[in-house]
């Protein structure tokens, strides 16, 4: 366990110390992380011995996602999403089912092994992108609002959109739909998870914001204890909603951007703090996943797994999203900026662990094709963001310089 410790904490501080110097680079955040946990762990070095279970794995990566949501959501320009919600609203009503049905015709063509609903379950677990390993992106101010906006709320949303159509697939293909027939059961889950999620998450907010006003124009909050309030905040929404049979994912991401919008005064304080401890949360989440995960992966690696995985992440993600953004005033070097950041992460470790738990006969190929899906995004999303987000910097002033001539 000291050693663990040791290993873990000496990460933690030379990476912290480095962070800003890192974060010019091309390898930063999970690239990092996964990496570290892949070389010290077993299927490495040997020195750092974790003994995560896979229900410790899930419970993690949920609470570092959801907190990862709310810090996000609460950070957001709700003036410039509410002039630019047409980007997210296509992307998530349009795109993201035109990326699950991609996603499973290709399914159906490179996996024989699978039935139609294993396959329509991995294109389901696949289609969520994260907002964790997407944060270089939609956190740099050089990206134009309305991207950086628009990638954040698809992120911030899709996850638990996704999370009633895998819950549909899984009670399918265990035969435990019995009541109400497919369509109603449909219905129904989608219901419980997106309304009793948004409802937790807008009551509870609204509850914390009064409650943080009213404690801090007294002045009965010490600096020390400022650093809870928003973590508490966002780790009561997911759970409360979980705990009722909703998506913890959308309370958290609704109430981080009610908070955001109504804790003008306090906002930047209280969410300074929440989100180091999101980012301590993301990096042993991502160093669990690349010790006890990753190395693993590699004992059911086959060549329909890599292509899928990379298909995945260009053609399936890129080709919806692409054309769902036309008409919507974008260049074409900025559609393809939205397509290609389409991280997979956080999301997609949850789902996978939540198949895994499931007696499905493929469950091997689809857990391991989500695993490398994950880490093919983590190294080439990762490596590929502040590049692209130069160039996209550069095309960016370079076309209004065109048009400031062009109009005078």
């Amino acid at each position: 366990m000291y050693e663990n410790l040791a290993i873990l904490c000496a990460f933690i501080f030379v990476y912290s110390v480095l962070s800003k110097g890192l974060g010019r680079t091309p390898v930063n955040g999970a690239v990092v992380f996964a990496l570290f946990g892949l070389a010290f762990g077993p299927y490495g070095m040997n020195l750092l011995k974790l003994d995560v279970t896979a229900e410790g794995l899930r419970t993690l990566a949920e609470l570092t996602l959801a907190l990862v949501l709310f810090t996000d959501a609460a950070n957001a320009d709700l003036g410039v999403l509410k002039k630019s919600f047409r980007i997210p609203q296509r992307l998530l009503l349009i795109g993201l089912p035109l990326t699950i049905l991609l996603g499973f015709g290709v399914g159906v063509f490179m996996f024989d092994d699978l039935t139609l609903l294993e396959v329509a379950i991995l294109a389901t677990m696949l289609a969520p992108t994260d907002a964790a390993l997407g944060k270089a992106v939609v956190t740099d101010e050089s990206v134009p609002d309305n991207i950086r906006q628009g990638l954040n709320v698809e992120s911030g949303l899709n996850d638990g959109i996704c999370v009633p159509i895998l819950f549909v697939f899984l009670a399918l293909v265990s035969s435990t739909n019995t009541e109400g027939g497919t369509s109603m059961l449909a219905l129904k889950l989608v219901a419980e998870e997106i309304g009793i999620g948004a409802g937790v998450g807008i009551g509870l907010t609204v509850i914390g914001v009064l409650l943080i006003n009213l404690i801090g124009n007294r002045g009965w909050m010490t600096e020390s204890w400022r650093q809870l309030p928003v973590v508490s905040l966002a780790v009561t929404c997911f759970a409360l909603a979980q705990a009722l049979g909703g998506s913890g994912f959308i309370a958290a991401f609704v109430g981080g951007l009610l908070f955001g919008g109504i804790a003008k005064h306090h906002k930047h304080d209280l969410l300074l703090a929440a989100e180091g401890t999101g980012d301590t949360f993301a990096l042993f989440t991502w160093v669990v996943f690349g010790t006890t995960v990753v190395g693993h992966a590699f004992d059911f690696f086959s060549w329909k797994i890599v292509v899928y995985s990379l298909l995945s992440l260009t053609l399936i993600r890129m080709l919806p999203v692409f054309l769902v953004l036309r008409g919507r005033g974008l260049r074409t070097d900025e559609k393809l900026f939205v397509a290609w950041f389409g991280p997979r992460g956080l999301a997609s470790i949850v789902f996978a662990v939540i198949v895994f738990n499931k007696d499905l006969p493929g469950v091997n190929t689809i857990v391991v094709t989500a695993v490398f899906t994950i880490m093919f995004s983590v190294i080439l999303h990762g490596l590929s963001a502040n590049p692209l987000v130069a160039a996209l910097k550069k095309r960016t002033t370079c076309s209004q310089g065109h048009d400031t001539i062009s109009n005078n």
